[in-house]
């Protein structure tokens, strides 16, 4: 029987296993391909099921960043062996700014700064930043930033503290210029708002806590710059549209840089003159937190990242500043006090233990009364679930050694911490047996598979099960085997008019597959690479 037929009998014989609700290792696989030999003879065994490997695929190249060209996105309808990758010029964010005025607008041509986030437009998952802080308009009085091919928010902020930021998003297109229109206010509409800012006793606020002050409006949305509070007098100045006056209501965000000073908000009526200071809420003195780590047999957990965060005295939003648990397991935090018992605000103790440890991520709700030290005694971690298995070559199932083997968070398991670490990798790569092993918090993972021979990266979607009551004596298992490799060779070259050297040396190349995991669409990395001084670039990608 060829590949084929054993294919279509692997998955009946799945179908009805699944219908049965029998094994519950069948249910970490998706769409029911385990390796290539479930598929036809033409396609390869994806996270989303099987597949024609030479078909929705991107490639992310990044050119010179230093010489403005950015990542660009590139789709192939068609892999072949040899593959020429053509990029088009620069790609280009341009803004033109204006200033409002009684009757018309004119040219504002001060220095801007720019922030721009987003992703790629082709490539689910690909996030993309970039800010310049200090941009000048050309002769025309236009803004340029190179940036990356993409779908971005775009935040404009002046150097005139006291004009609002402004915000519009577009999409950037590999070698074409987006035009931004932003059109600052009216001066003749802005109203100057001046007041203090004391503690709830009406003292100014000690020396080493500076404050800022923001508007913002009801979606918690900006409405002016962050405003600096004059240490020595308390007082703030925000710059706001007449506009803004005419609203419900009107938030003051209050903020400061010290570790100790949570973050609190202020809710004005608009409508009223502010005559009197705010009142910062008394929130408290430092406590000194102390406690001990240890997991569920009572061993201490050493190197663990602890930190507390939450609503506290007073009602404003704090967390602490991390620390790591001893040798021991104790540690000692500076953190506030809880808001008081019954308020419905709790404040969270986050343990997120190191990589690979068998101790779980674990979160869970503390008191901190208003002392100067507090003692939690023992806080138990929960336990991670020991993932291993045996990885197999794509000739004879032989076991596969020295293959890396990473897990990557993709969804959170409802009612569990989230995990400690997005990716995890296993302290070893596989050994002459092909074994491997892991220890994970819950959650939805892609586990990534590179092997030091010649053979591309491969992926499966597994999911970590909770814990049980009793823990299951075995480790959940996970198995594979690899697929079999074509080598593809080719070039990176610019296009004709970008006007600069045709051959793109040192670019990184990166390959990925378009699939939908967990409902979602997303992204698969099948292979990297990075080209030569000529441009010619080599990969091993998955075949068939």
């Amino acid at each position: 029987m060829n590949r084929s037929g054993m294919g279509l009998l692997a998955r009946v014989l799945l179908a009805g296993v699944l219908l049965l609700g029998c094994g519950q290792s069948f249910g970490d696989w998706v769409l029911g391909c385990r390796d290539d030999g479930d598929c036809a003879d033409d396609q390869v065994c994806f996270v989303d099921g099987c597949g024609d490997p030479g078909r929705n695929l991107v490639v992310e190249v990044v050119p010179n960043p230093k010489e403005g060209l950015f990542a660009q996105d590139l789709r192939v309808d068609e892999l072949r062996d040899q593959q020429t990758l053509l990029l088009s010029g620069p790609s280009t964010l341009r803004a033109r700014v204006r200033v409002q005025g009684p009757t018309s607008s004119t040219a504002y041509s001060a220095p801007i700064t720019l922030r721009i986030s987003g992703e790629s437009l082709l490539i689910p998952g690909v996030q993309r930043r970039q800010e310049a802080s200090t941009l000048d308009p050309n002769a025309e009085g236009i803004y340029s930033l190179s940036v990356a091919s993409g779908r971005y928010a775009v935040e404009l902020l002046t150097a005139n503290k006291e004009l609002p930021p402004l915000s519009s998003s577009s999409d950037v297109q590999p070698g074409s210029s987006a035009m931004l229109d932003f059109l600052l206010p009216d001066p003749s509409q802005l109203v100057r708002l001046t007041a203090r800012v004391l503690r709830y006793d009406k003292e100014l606020m000690p020396a080493d806590v500076p404050l800022e002050v923001q508007a913002l409006d009801e979606r918690k949305n900006p409405l002016t710059q962050r405003a600096e509070v004059n240490g020595p007098t308390g007082l703030f100045s925000l710059v706001l549209r007449r506009t803004d006056f005419e609203r419900d209501s009107l938030t003051l965000r209050v903020t400061s840089t010290n570790d100790l000073v949570p973050q609190m908000l202020v809710h004005l009526d608009p409508s009223r003159a502010l005559l009197e200071p705010i009142l910062l809420p008394d929130y408290g003195e430092p406590v000194r937190l102390q406690g001990r780590v240890v997991d569920p047999q009572g061993k201490p957990v050493a190197g663990a990242t602890l930190f507390v965060s939450g609503s506290v005295l007073g009602g404003g939003q704090y967390r602490s500043p991390q620390v790591e648990s001893q040798g021991d397991g104790t540690f000692e935090l500076l953190t506030l006090p809880s808001s008081p018992l019954g308020s419905n605000r709790e404040l969270l103790l986050t343990i997120l233990p190191r990589a690979n440890s068998p101790a779980g991520s674990t979160e869970t709700s503390i008191v901190v009364p208003r002392v100067s030290v507090s003692k939690l005694g023992d806080v138990v971690c929960q336990q991670r679930r020991k993932v291993e298995g045996t990885v197999l070559g794509p000739v004879g199932s032989l076991p596969a050694a020295g293959v890396l083997v990473e897990a990557t968070l993709l969804k959170e398991v409802a009612g569990t911490p989230r995990p400690a670490s997005s990716r995890v990798e296993a302290l070893r790569r596989t050994d002459e047996a092909g074994h491997f092993e892991l220890w994970l918090d819950p959650g939805v993972y892609r586990f990534d598979f590179t092997s030091l021979e010649n053979l591309p990266r491969f992926s499966r979607i597994v999911t970590v099960h909770p814990w049980v009551s009793p823990p299951p004596a075995t480790p959940q298992e996970v198995s594979v085997t690899l697929p079999k490799g074509r080598r593809v060779t080719g070039y990176v070259r610019l296009g004709e008019g970008s006007g600069q050297q045709p051959d793109v040396p040192n670019a990184a190349l990166r390959f990925y597959r378009l699939v939908a995991v967990e409902g979602e669409n997303s992204a698969l990395l099948l292979g990297e690479t990075t080209s030569n001084a000529a441009g010619a670039f080599s990969t091993t990608l998955p075949l068939p």
